[in-house]
């Protein structure tokens, strides 16, 4: 079968990997083109575009993009269509993906969604959109099973891919000599995957550094930035000798980490199932802010919390994130009574996750489906 993916973000590209080499599997036939990252390419995808052409973020940033946006569609449509695959499948990304399935169901394209959009956070109603234009729903958190329910719509729970990702992860027992880091014990810092963030986040994230001479903070670069990126900003900051960077090594970082200061994302999940304790920061633009106050409707930011609803990490946002609130928060992180917390917290958060395999489920579903 012809499998056509569109991934617009680096989680996206890594559980679009993962089950392209699910489907692969099951299905020895298949041909996979679509819109990615380097991962899915490497799992065998005939990469069209790469996501770091699609990464703009918040309402004010989309709008001063919109040319470049409409363009993506108009592309996207026609590459789809020179294709005609038998299924579409969209990952995450929801902004494009879910007008593209609108557009999909109307070519008569069969149309498959892999890890919603967090429809339950914000904008409810989209719900009937998805209904109307998704053929088949595959959800990844414990609770997206019952929220699709109350709208009268059948998903599959095929479990949380992270939990595989992070099995499958072998750390390096060299990391510090070859990152030339000390022996100090290591903070780490998560600044996001976007320029616009990147650049919001890193300057109170390493002004905090200031604070705490007996530690090490080290910046794991995202897949998406180049080095000079993040050297560049570095120096802007007047941190260009004082700041490590490591790339490609975020999993390892973790390991090797007392604490870890995270930009809100997939990070949060993923710091939270390496076992580090950590602080969630957010900051985005004043009006992006003002506006998201107003819809979204849960009471956390970091899947960490919401999938336990309850605070078991600390968030502290927009006008929260300030040097003095992260240095109290990292100095409260750092005891071993709170560490103690967050290690039986964590457990109960993967307790809820439940078994690994999602993408192997997933392309089972994926399949069975596509030959009825």
């Amino acid at each position: 079968m012809k499998y056509y993916l569109i991934a617009g973000e680096a989680s996206g590209d890594l559980h679009g990997a993962y089950l392209i080499n699910a489907l692969a599997k099951i299905d020895p036939d298949a041909t996979f083109r679509g819109w990615g990252g380097d991962m899915m390419a490497a799992a065998g995808a005939d990469l069209q575009k790469h996501y770091r052409e699609l990464a703009f973020m918040g309402f004010v940033e989309v709008l001063l993009n919109i040319r470049t946006i409409l363009g993506n569609f108009k592309t996207c449509k026609e590459a789809i269509l020179a294709y005609q695959p038998d299924v579409l499948i969209l990952v995450d990304y929801p902004g494009f993906n879910l007008r593209i399935a609108k557009w999909a169901k109307q070519q008569g394209i069969k149309v498959f969604y892999y890890i919603s959009p967090q429809i339950w956070a914000w904008h409810s109603s989209r719900v009937h959109q998805i209904k109307a234009n998704v053929d088949e729903m595959f959800v990844i958190l414990p609770f997206e099973q019952d929220f699709y329910a109350k709208y009268g719509m059948e998903v599959n729970f095929v479990g949380h891919p992270l939990l595989d990702v992070i099995r499958d992860h072998h750390p390096d027992p060299d990391f510090r000599q070859k990152n030339k880091l000390s022996d100090q014990p290591i903070i780490a810092l998560l600044p996001g995957s976007r320029k616009q963030e990147i650049s919001r986040m890193l300057s109170v994230l390493l002004a905090t550094a200031d604070n705490f001479p007996d530690y090490q903070f080290v910046v794991a670069g995202a897949p998406s930035q180049d080095r000079d990126y993040y050297l560049s900003l570095f120096a802007e900051l007047g941190r260009g000798d004082s700041i490590k960077l490591v790339q490609g090594q975020t999993y390892t970082l973790l390991q090797n980490a007392e604490a870890a200061l995270v930009t809100s994302g997939t990070a949060t999940l993923e710091t939270a199932l390496l076992e580090c304790p950590q602080i969630v920061c957010y900051r985005g633009s004043s009006i992006s802010y003002a506006i998201a106050k107003r819809v979204i409707n849960v009471k956390y930011i970091s899947l960490v919390n919401l999938i336990m609803d309850e605070e078991l990490v600390v968030e502290l946002i927009q006008d929260e994130f300030n040097v003095e609130r992260t240095t109290q928060a990292l100095n409260q992180l750092l005891k071993p009574s709170e560490k103690a917390r967050i290690a039986t917290g964590y457990q109960g958060l993967k307790t809820k996750l439940g078994d690994g395999g999602a993408a192997n489920r997933c392309a089972k579903l994926m399949v069975e489906a596509l030959k009825k």
